[in-house]
């Protein structure tokens, strides 16, 4: 994660001594008298006391298009300087500074004012002060006027006097203290975790946090433009943000946790255990459907994966096997709500083991479980021994798909076409997805479990309903045929993963998961042919499936050893980082971002369709587009990170940047046309 904004701490770090640089140069030396672009007034409160502290206001007005900076300016700019003059023993305090905003220009995060703001500062008389005085007080202010082209150092000379006598004070005053975020009463905690900085901050349970974001005043510490991740654990707000670390890590860090509007308390934090995340906070601009049309989206999505390769043919035998029960009402029903139970369960344990996992700090997203070696090669072998099975090389006594009228066979398909169909993302489904990983715990296990239902809709609408079941064909000696004709889809499936196998660990690595499979397929042969006649055989066949499981368990070690190159492209890409996402944008010229994974059947047919294509390659040459691809399959936290912030739990995921516009996220379905019309619309690049 460090290494990905490297580019753009680099960078943070150079215009630093280029302001820096430009200070110097201009601040002690005599200059000549020009206008600033932010005009400043030295305003005091008064009246003077004797061992009490007295407020003056440093109030900027910067000019249209103009913008002044926090005291932590972010990845650019630099924050205001003060060299005071006052009477001998009196003593000026910590500048007290309102909620900043966020500017983010060319990648690069700057905490700025752009409108009139005034900065508080804090003067204590000495006990030994005269009453009845007035009190010149002076101070050199120095600070940084940017637009969103240009930067100017300025500064200026600014006096007022303290009056002795309490007059009428500054309207404006109220107004200017009521924009000082106050100080929560509690101190925080924080941690280094892996490449996260880690947040607890008390903050009210019942208090709303709208658009939250976190300025801190230590600088140099996160990566300012990287997405923070919030959540809610009771009178706790849990934060994990991405770590700079230009320098060390101080005892104690403080900063402001910003609402909306100009509102936020300060904090102060002191290093110690945070606790682990809780209800997690929609990101900034993401805004949830309800969650009706979350569950609909989530069973729609469901539903479409039944004609996936790798689980049409589980379903249609499993449905042709209510067809060969007869007339057995009562049969139907009981697979298909034992189906229905399996496809569910499996669901909601597949997302409750996401929901723990990202609880933990894990980096995942939906399919997570495909981006480990051992499953990877499980499912493998498994799809292996499921086209043996159909193709009729061997038959078990006590589950096969194609079995009727036991409600365990059926529960055992249920809970294997889930686990079979989770590769993929489809369309409805995104949205549904990605909501569940910022909603409560158990709404987010009513999406997983709405999908397992939409999964298992079909099966169970043939179980209950005879008129749907009349529809099938009629059983006979036709059904053996078209059993072993299954064979071919999922014996496709088989040859994918054991693809994707050789993709992420080699030509070895494959061959040895290839001969894994053909021992699990003889062990299985040789139990169903010689479980009567010769047992030591059926003990020879367990010992090998035993053998098995833990080969698979030794092949996940080497899984990892080889390192994984993406597929070239046509359309030559840049490999995925928010860094150069922000740096192609900057450019000037469209950009289209798409994220894919040798795993994900819907990527590849929509690169196959409408990415990987001569008609896409020239209009994007035509019209300058820069194309930028996000491999994820293996995991990647920093796409992780992108996905959610994107409101999205999977891919595929397309988007498109035109020339000085916002984010166009486009349908995981893409048709031929989608990006050749695109490049050709009627925004161009410009000539930078």
């Amino acid at each position: 994660m460090i290494s990905a904004f490297r580019p753009l701490i680099l960078a943070r770090a150079a215009l630093v001594l280029l302001f820096a640089v430009a200070a110097v140069l201009l601040g002690p030396h005599p200059a000549q008298a020009q206008s600033n672009n932010i005009t400043a007034e030295l305003v005091a409160g008064g009246p003077v006391v004797p061992g009490q502290p007295v407020t003056l206001a440093i109030h900027f007005t910067p000019a249209p298009g103009w913008h002044g900076y926090w005291k932590n300016p972010g990845d650019a700019g630099y924050g205001m300087q003060l060299e005071w003059q006052l009477p001998a023993g009196w003593e000026a305090g910590e500048p007290q500074y309102p909620v900043p905003h966020q500017l983010l220009i060319s990648g690069l995060m700057n905490h700025v004012y752009k409108g009139p703001y005034a900065v508080l500062v804090p003067v204590t008389a000495p006990p030994g002060a005269v009453a009845g005085q007035d009190v010149p007080v002076r101070v050199a202010a120095q600070w940084l006027a940017c637009t969103d082209v240009i930067c100017v150092p300025e500064k200026a000379a600014l006096q007022t006097t303290i009056p002795a006598a309490a007059n009428a004070p500054d309207e404006r005053f109220n107004q200017w203290t009521a924009a000082i975020p106050p100080e929560i009463d509690r101190t925080g905690s924080f941690e280094i975790t892996g490449e996260f900085l880690r947040l607890a901050i008390p903050l009210p349970a019942s208090l709303e946090l709208p658009d939250p974001h976190i300025y801190l005043a230590d600088k140099d510490l996160v990566a300012y433009a990287a997405p923070q991740r919030l959540s809610r654990r009771g009178d706790l707000l849990i934060a994990e943000i991405p770590l700079a670390l230009l320098g060390a890590v101080p005892d104690q860090i403080s900063g402001i946790l910003a609402f909306q509007d100009g509102e936020g308390v300060r904090f102060t934090a002191q290093g110690g255990a945070v606790p682990a995340k809780g209800t997690m906070l929609a990101l900034p601009g993401m805004d949830s459907p309800p969650l009706a049309i979350l569950l609909l989206g989530a069973l729609a999505g469901g539903l479409l994966l039944n004609i996936m390769p790798c689980v049409f043919p589980i379903l249609s035998l499993k449905a042709l096997s209510l067809a060969r029960a007869g007339e057995s009402q009562r049969e139907a029903r009981s697979e298909g709500l034992a189906y229905t139970a399996g496809v569910i369960l499996a669901s909601v344990a597949l997302g409750g083991l996401l929901l723990v996992l990202r609880a933990a700090g894990e980096q995942v997203g939906w399919a997570f479980q495909l981006q480990e070696p051992g499953v990877v090669v499980a499912l493998a072998v498994l799809a292996a021994a499921i086209t043996a099975n159909l193709a009729g090389l061997f038959r078990l006594p006590s589950f096969s798909i194609t079995r009727s009228g036991e409600p365990a066979s059926a529960f055992a398909t249920g809970l294997l076409a889930a686990v079979v169909a989770t590769p993929c993302t489809g369309p409805f489904m995104a949205a549904a997805m990605g909501a569940a990983l910022l909603l409560p715990a158990v709404q987010a296990l009513v999406l997983f479990a709405a999908l397992g239902l939409g999964l298992a809709l079909p099966f169970l609408l043939i179980g209950f309903i005879p008129a749907l079941r009349r529809l099938l064909p009629r059983p006979g000696a036709w059904m053996e045929s078209f059993r072993k004709f299954m064979a071919v889809p999922m014996g496709l499936t088989a040859l994918a993963l054991l693809w994707l196998v050789w993709r992420l660990g080699g030509e070895v690595f494959a061959v040895l998961t290839l001969a894994l499979a053909c021992a699990l397929i003889a062990a299985f042969v040789i139990y169903g042919k010689e479980r009567r006649r010769k047992p030591a055989l059926r003990l020879a066949g367990f010992a090998a499936v035993a053998a098995g499981a833990v080969l698979v368990f030794g092949l996940t070690r080497s899984f990892e050893a080889p390192s994984h190159s993406a597929e070239a492209s046509i359309l030559g890409p840049v490999n995925f980082s928010e860094a150069n996402l922000a740096s192609a944008r900057a450019k000037g010229k469209p950009v289209f971002l798409w994220f894919t994974a040798d795993w994900c059947v819907t990527c590849k047919v929509n690169e196959s369709v409408a990415i990987e294509r001569e008609a896409t390659r020239a209009a994007f040459d035509r019209a300058g587009v820069i194309a930028i691809k996000g491999d994820w399959t293996r995991r990647d936290p920093e796409i992780s990170a992108f996905l959610t912030k994107q409101g999205i739990a999977g891919i595929p995921l397309y988007i498109w940047y035109a020339p000085g516009g916002e984010a166009q996220q486009l349908d995981q379905v893409l048709t031929p046309d989608t990006l050749v019309d695109l490049a050709s619309g009627p925004i161009q690049p410009s000539d930078n």
